[in-house]
């Protein structure tokens, strides 16, 4: 196994329903995880524990009220909870991958430039990263004739395959994958589960979120068990 790639220190996130007279539902408390580079680790507990709410907070979308998110950027470790909204950027440019459940779909913009555009930002020429595009969208089950196509025109799992390629291509030393094989056939679920374990043996570290047990122990190294704070208490 690697070197640590993403640890966590005593992490706590609640949210505030401001609708409801104010009340706060706290979600993670004193929560210590750690990922080592080469290691997938899975996510799991019942609806509420606060998975998806990780992962965010992993991504730096939901700032943690408290501890410490530390990510090894250039070979340091810093801070996703207190980075700058540029630091972050850059960390996700360059460091931190996240496939979500859902693609943001680009209006009119091709499927390819969609998954060709994640590797042109961290590196390479157009014409390698369409020609790696097209590779993995292939390897997905995606025909040729949708590669020029707006994946708004794409059923849901033709989009969350679009997603996997924009997440694997850029090659990212960390990788959040939501839910990757929710709305996938058996047969793409294969091809996900060999990308997954491929990343690994490259020496990429994942955290990975997956209800369908046979998948994740196909892929998950261990498991990290949450549970929902109001069955803690």
């Amino acid at each position: 196994m690697g070197p640590v790639m993403l640890r966590t220190e005593g992490v706590a996130k609640s949210f505030t329903l401001h609708l409801q007279g104010g009340v706060r539902i706290p979600v993670l408390s004193e929560l210590a995880l750690e990922l080592r580079a080469g290691e997938c680790v899975a996510l799991v507990g019942p609806s509420g524990a606060g998975k998806t709410t990780l992962m965010r907070s992993l991504y730096g979308n939901y700032r943690a009220e408290s501890g410490r998110i530390l990510v090894r950027h250039h070979g340091e470790m810093v801070d996703i909870a207190r980075s700058d909204p540029r630091q972050i950027l850059a960390i996700r440019h360059e460091t931190l991958g996240y496939v979500s459940q859902f693609l943001r779909v680009v209006p009119r913009v091709p499927a390819l430039d969609i998954v060709a555009e994640a590797m042109l930002a961290r590196s390479g020429t157009a014409d390698a990263a369409r020609r790696a595009a097209t590779e993995l969208l292939l390897r997905l089950n995606i025909p040729h004739h949708l590669h020029v196509l707006p994946p708004a025109t794409f059923s849901g799992g033709e989009q969350q395959r679009v997603n996997l390629a924009r997440g694997f291509i850029a090659g990212h030393p960390i990788l959040l994958l939501d839910e990757p094989t929710a709305s996938l056939d058996a047969e793409n679920q294969e091809v996900v589960i060999a990308m997954i374990n491929e990343a690994k043996a490259a020496g990429a570290a994942i955290v990975v979120i997956m209800h369908d047990t046979a998948t994740r122990d196909a892929v998950a190294d261990r498991l990290f068990q949450l549970t929902p704070l109001r069955d803690a208490a």
